[in-house]
């Protein structure tokens, strides 16, 4: 069987979850299996354009994203704004699916969605569609007549599909994919041990790297005022200004043990050894967090999806959420003596157990495309 993962770098998350399914695929079957990124199939100029357009308001202008999000996320003259630019560019991709003759199609992406689903209607393509939606609440791009399954974060998301006119046979709560090592907690007083800090101290994790220099280096601070004793792991991703904004902070020297990590390929590894993240909350950062047991503090969220995301994990009691205007030390400092508080949300983040995700998507790959 051959099967066609399309994503598109607008955010990490489309990207991690499609990489994701594709290594299950190749360590677990003897499927072929390619991912393509569809922005970038089409051309540079379009992918450049969307990426940066995204980034650039996401970033600098993230009210207007947050307006421009819920205008085109209702039934009104933007709700076909998605829709109709990817029927313009449908054909630009059709190269590479024909190329390669998929079996099953996958998106994690709005866009290549739409795309897919305009070449179905056309007869240009035949092979079953799955969209998996990468965020904890449904937008109206990722809609499409063609769409053969949807593959959702949570069962909380059923209802809202059915709204936008999915059937609920058509929607498989599997949970947005993650790579399997960030079930596996391993040993965490070992892991601990390794990155010289104390297994008896409270660790908090901050993933950081999309937050601005300014912000983190202050909430940081903050931390220095409370009596509360605990350790610091602080993750700048690519981020290398805030990096070097860290190493000079840490110079100074600080009272709280810090461990300080530029990019790395083993977040999971932090996330095992921590007992609090402080995140922007990304559909896959939470995801990520929500395999390890790990209870979130997220702050900063972008409008739109990382307010549903971030709702979806307030509701659940799997995070407290973070406002501008809170005191972030007091919260922090309350949620570590709070061990009861703490303990309850790390058993509703394990209970919220979607370690099956990838497997049941193989299943539904099967029975797609033996029905098609």
């Amino acid at each position: 069987m051959k099967i066609m993962l399309l994503t598109a770098a607008t955010g990490g998350g489309h990207l991690r979850a499609a990489h994701a399914v594709e290594q299950y695929i190749r360590d677990n079957t003897d499927c072929d299996v390619i991912t393509v990124d569809a922005l970038k199939a089409i051309g540079r100029l379009l992918d450049k354009t969307v990426c940066d357009s995204y980034l650039f308001m996401a970033k600098k202008i993230p009210a207007m994203f947050g307006r421009l999000y819920k205008h085109t996320n209702k039934q009104n003259r933007f709700s076909g704004l998605v829709p109709k630019l990817s029927g313009l560019f449908s054909n630009l991709l059709l190269p590479s699916i024909a190329d390669y003759q998929p079996d099953v199609i996958i998106t994690t992406h709005p866009f290549a969605t739409e795309m897919v689903s305009d070449l179905k209607e056309d007869g240009l393509v035949t092979a079953p569609l799955i969209c998996i939606i990468t965020d904890y609440g449904v937008h109206r791009a990722y809609i499409a007549d063609y769409v053969d399954a949807y593959v959702v974060a949570s069962e909380d998301m059923i209802p809202e599909l059915m709204e936008f006119g999915v059937a609920a046979e058509k929607v498989y709560p599997f949970g947005i994919p993650v790579h399997g090592v960030f079930f596996d907690p391993g040993d965490r007083e070992g892991l601990l041990r390794e990155l010289k800090l104390e297994p008896e101290l409270p660790t908090l994790l901050f993933m950081a790297g999309s937050f601005g220099v300014s912000n983190i280096i202050k909430l940081y601070r903050s931390l220095e005022s409370t009596d509360v004793r605990m350790q610091i792991i602080v993750i700048t991703g690519r981020n290398k200004k805030l990096y070097e904004a860290f190493e000079k902070e840490l110079a100074v020297g600080s009272r709280i043990p810090t461990r300080l990590v530029f990019f790395t390929d083993e977040v999971e590894k932090y996330m095992h050894a921590s007992d609090l993240l402080v995140t922007k909350p990304g559909g896959l950062t939470v995801s990520e967090a929500l395999a390890c047991g790990l209870p979130m503090a997220v702050f900063d969220a972008i409008p739109g999806q990382e307010e549903d995301n971030a709702d979806f994990l307030a509701s659940h009691e799997m995070c407290v959420r973070l406002r501008k205007n809170s005191n972030f030390s007091e919260e922090i400092s309350a949620l570590l003596r709070e061990k009861e508080r703490l303990f309850s949300m790390r058993k509703n983040c394990e209970g919220f157990d979607k370690s099956q995700s990838i497997p049941n998507l193989l299943e539904l790959i099967h029975k797609l495309v033996e029905k098609a």
